[in-house]
């Protein structure tokens, strides 16, 4: 029955916990008002702990209707509600954490300048931030690339590096990780988390869930451990940090049951693929998946984190694995104090959060079940990490996909048509590039259109191969390349990134260690990679080579040129580097798809390598598979590897390692004294962060000659109370998208073109082209990042149909400019601007510049069919309204071409959460038409915010009325 918000005494809920000679306080989850709260799912049971905490010591910002709201949860019946939910501390990643950084130090300017104390803006929740996403794969191949790719990623962020610096001693409760040390989600995996925390409060030292969020979509692969965590944009992360509640809608729990035990030869990437697959194909977006049933306990720790790694691939706001005695060992393992595990493990059985084997199963709203038996050898690609490919369906995977060049012979024969060495010099992309930082979003090189004519986000669907082909038969042209003295052929499907990488994978020793005794058993048999393929092995922490080191595996890998490049994200997130000069203008003059094949968790096309148009998602021995292989258009399950040193063929199914040397291995050699010793000095980094200048004072002193970091425009002008909202009106459109326009599309994060309007302003600075370094890199410096707001080169605007990238039309003139210059044209007219879009508009990473870039530029409302979470969230954040069309309508049903404007209703009207609005059109002749959009401003608080200009405007004005209080 539902429970009023009188009938909850949250300070009632207080009790003792004894653990060893340690007393907690801590509030009671069976004093929450929930009837049957043993059959409420373990992710309920974690927010509601939250908000009976809350509303007992935060009571502005948690009320008891709050919790009496959850408290009523039925998984029937779940409800409507916008919960409050108050992270325990926050995460960050380089990219997306200085942002935050510079936000926070303007935050400061803009409190002192209404005449409040700039102090009080200073993080309330403890923060930590990894710097993993700036190094980038120069030099591979060698044992020298670990120093030399450091060397070269402090040379590129020194600047930005320095900002971190002086925020880990201006702000409280802000610890920095330093380059060279691991990824941020294994980092927080090994060693941040503690799953049940303690804090001193008024209470005094209280227990609590570990719980968090952070500035990067992958922050779920810590609900593995037992830690309800998700990822946010950068403007919500700092409102965490301001110690504001993130409101959720009621949560919808999708169970999902594993039963069985996984199969020899198939591993935790496999698994993660099968269930990327199913969720995605089920509809989970927005929701909360728990996994459950006898599986479960077959199913170590760092499996679980692989897969809750991959919600975002999947659409599930978190992946919960409950805490069992699996959690137990693992945090053993990983060198956590008795202290810590015996907090856990008491106040988790205390609490029922302990999962056994005979637990009964919560009640969700919806279910789902896997055999694991049923789990084979698995691939994702190649341009979608949902898309799964049985290993022994490879070869027709991408020969169907990717026809252009496959032929037979009328006779049946068949034989390579060599294509004459190509001579010049390297090719365009890698001309643009290989100076600069190549990251997610690299120059283009070809262009294509949408398959139906209209608008695309990113490419035409390759035709397919023709139904009388055999494509056993079948064969690409090959291309002669000659590189460092040796000669040999590429050709469509050759493999030339080759990449262990991503904490997805490199977390988890089974997968690691089967991909070194793969390599050892593969160097034993003669075998070695192909000079075409780019290798590499960037772990997401040093614990990793050092196990590997212990069991012998390092050095059969570095034999096959995995060597170490790196301690971060790399490849998975686009620096993987530029190729060699000979193979990149090969790939590029003579138009082959080329093929990465990476152990991360994400292969949008042009996200691993611009010439690497197919990417494949696999697991590391599977990478170093096909490394040897040197091609992905085989398969894998009957076809050889290659030829070993005694002449005969070697096949993958010789090299596999069985699951009991993997098991015998990591019970040998990953021992909890690695991570203890890794972990020891993990704040302090080497000698050339400790050189790093430290800038003095609570402020920040703005360099104006800087082209990384300046001091941001959100703030100027701001008044102690916001201004009347008012409606839209005589709008233009910017762009009109596609469906699935990602953030990677919108918010540019790889290397900055010459040509383009960001390479222009650098160039006009004093900047050489060798120092752009790339648009993640200076996402601290707004002038850059609004100038490459949608340059992302598979962009595709209906408003300039025949032309991909950063181009549009100015209207009414109809003049063609990039989309920068456009919008400045129209901020001088004093046009406000909206922006037309499809299905899941912002999916991809989470990045608040792909809401702050568009308010920069003007924009003031989007109108799409649906959006992803997080970047709906990020554009209210910014002030930005976005509006969703009605079921069954969209800007073609509409009649839609965006060369009308646009006026928005209703706004001026005492605007409402989720409201419909009018808004009418009128084309270049005069006729006029309307139409109704909803309001995707979710909840009350997404008003306040939007009022307000911004959810940072809301809490500077807050933070400047109770000081002046």
């Amino acid at each position: 029955m539902s429970l009023g918000p009188s009938s909850i005494d949250p300070a009632a809920a207080r009790a003792t916990l004894r653990v060893g000679d340690r007393s907690y306080a801590y509030y009671r989850l069976d004093a929450a008002g929930v009837p049957e709260i043993e059959r409420l799912p373990y992710t309920v049971k974690v927010l509601l702990e939250n908000m009976l905490r809350g509303a007992a010591s935060s009571a502005g910002l948690v009320t008891p209707k709050d919790l009496a709201a959850l408290a009523a949860w039925d998984p029937t019946h779940p409800g409507e509600y916008e919960l409050p939910f108050m992270p325990g501390r926050v995460i960050l990643q380089d990219f997306t954490g200085v942002p935050c950084v510079v936000d926070l130090a303007a935050m400061r300017d803009a409190v002192a300048a209404l005449g409040g104390d700039p102090s009080r803006i200073n993080p309330l929740v403890p923060a930590d931030l990894v710097i993993d996403h700036s190094v980038q794969v120069d030099m591979f191949g060698s044992d020298a690339a670990f120093a030399i790719n450091v060397e070269r990623e402090y040379e590129r962020n020194g600047e930005r590096y320095a900002l971190l610096r002086w925020a880990q001693q201006a702000f409280a409760d802000f610890r920095v990780v330093p380059p060279g040390t691991g990824i941020v989600h294994q980092v927080n995996l090994e060693y941040l988390a503690d799953v049940v925390s303690a804090r001193e409060t008024e209470a005094g030292l209280t227990a609590f869930p570990d719980t968090l969020v952070g500035t990067d979509s992958h922050t779920t692969m810590i609900n593995g451990l037992g830690v309800v965590g998700w990822g946010v944009g950068g403007i919500e992360a700092e409102a965490a940090l301001l110690g504001q509640p993130l409101y959720q809608p009621m949560p919808i729990v999708v169970g999902f049951r594993l039963d069985g035990e996984m199969p020899s030869g198939a591993t935790a990437t496999d698994l993660v693929l099968y269930v990327t697959e199913m969720l995605r194909s089920h509809g989970v977006v927005g929701k909360f998946v728990e996994f459950h049933g006898p599986g479960l306990s077959r199913l170590g720790l760092a499996d679980r984190a692989t897969i809750s790694n991959m919600s975002p691939e999947f659409g599930a706001t978190a992946t919960l694995f409950p805490i069992d005695d699996e959690t137990l060992r693992y945090l053993r393992m990983t060198g956590r104090s008795a202290e810590v595990v015996d907090r856990v493990e008491a106040y988790a059985k205390e609490q029922g959060l302990f999962r056994t084997d005979t637990s009964a199963d919560p009640g969700f709203n919806e279910s789902l079940s896997l055999d694991l038996g049923s789990v084979m050898p698995s691939v994702a690609g190649p341009r979608r990490p949902q898309d799964r490919v049985a290993l022994g369906d490879l070869r027709e995977n991408f020969r169907g996909i990717f026809a252009t060049g496959l032929h037979t012979h009328r006779d049946g024969t068949s034989h390579e048509h060599v294509v004459p060495a190509a001579s010049g010099t390297e090719g365009l992309v890698d001309e643009a590039s290989e100076e600069s930082f190549p990251a997610s979003d690299p120059p283009s090189y070809t262009q294509r259109t949408g398959a139906d004519g209209g608008p695309n986000a990113g490419h035409a669907e390759p035709p397919t191969v023709p139904a009388h082909t055999n494509h056993t038969d079948a064969h690409y042209r090959a291309v002669e390349v000659e590189q460092d003295g040796e000669r040999f052929k590429l050709r469509s499907g050759s493999v030339v990134i080759a990449a262990i990488t991503s904490c997805t994978n490199t977390s988890n020793p089974s997968v690691m260690v089967a991909a070194g005794l793969l390599a050892r058993n593969a160097v034993a048999a003669g075998l070695r990679t192909p000079p075409w393929v780019k290798t590499s092995l960037a772990p997401g922490s040093r614990a990793v080579t050092d196990y590997l080191e212990a069991a012998g595996l390092m050095e059969p890998l570095e034999a096959l040129h995995f060597d170490l490049v790196g301690y971060g994200c790399t490849t998975c997130i686009g620096n993987s580097g530029p190729l060699a000069e000979p193979i990149a203008h090969a790939i590029e003059a003579n138009d082959l798809v080329a093929v990465a094949v990476l152990s991360g968790n994400r292969n949008f096309e042009g996200r691993i390598h611009p010439l690497a148009r197919a990417s494949y998602l696999a697991s590391p021995p599977l990478v170093v598979a096909f490394a040897l292989a040197g091609r992905i258009d085989l398969d894998l399950t009957s076809e050889p590897l290659g030829n070993g040193s005694d002449g005969r063929p070697v096949y993958l199914a010789d090299l596999w390692p069985s699951s009991g040397e993997v098991a015998d291995v990591i019970a040998r050699c990953v021992r909890s004294e690695i991570f203890t010793r890794n972990y020891a000095s993990v704040f302090e980094g080497d000698e050339r962060w400790r050189a790093l200048p430290v800038p003095a004072g609570d402020r920040y002193g703005w360099d104006p000659e800087s082209t990384y970091v300046a001091l941001p425009p959100f703030f100027e002008g701001l008044s102690p109370e916001p201004p009347p909202i008012r409606d839209i009106t005589d709008a233009r459109a910017l762009a009109v998208l596609g469906d699935s326009v990602t953030t990677d599309h919108i918010s540019p994060a790889g290397s900055i073109p010459r040509s383009s309007p960001a390479g222009e302003w650098l160039t006009a600075h004093g900047v050489e082209m060798r120092d752009f370094n790339s648009y993640g890199s200076r996402r601290g410096h707004h002038e850059v990042m609004m100038r490459g707001t949608f340059a992302n080169i598979r962009l595709h605007n209906a408003l300039s149909p025949d032309q991909e990238g950063n181009v549009t039309e100015y209207l009414p003139s109809g003049e063609r400019m990039s989309i920068f210059d456009a919008a400045m044209r129209y901020v001088t007219d004093g046009t406000p601007l909206v922006i037309l879009a499809g299905k899941e508009y912002g999916s991809g990473s989470s990045r608040d510049w792909a809401a702050k870039g568009p308010f920069l530029l003007g924009v003031r409302a989007v109108i799409a069919e649906s959006y992803e979470r997080i970047h709906r969230s990020n554009l209210v954040g910014m002030g930005i309204l976005p509006l969703q069309y009605l079921p069954g309508e969209n800007a073609s049903s509409l009649g839609l071409t965006g060369r009308e404007t646009f006026a928005i209703h209703g706004l001026a009207d005492g605007l409402r959460a989720r409201q419909e609005l009018t808004v009418d059109v009128r084309d270049h002749a005069g006729r006029e038409r309307r139409f109704r959009a909803l309001a995707r401003l979710d909840g009350q608080v997404d008003v306040e915010y939007y009022r307000n200009g911004g959810v940072l405007q809301t809490v500077l004005r807050r933070l400047v009325r109770e000081g002046s209080a």
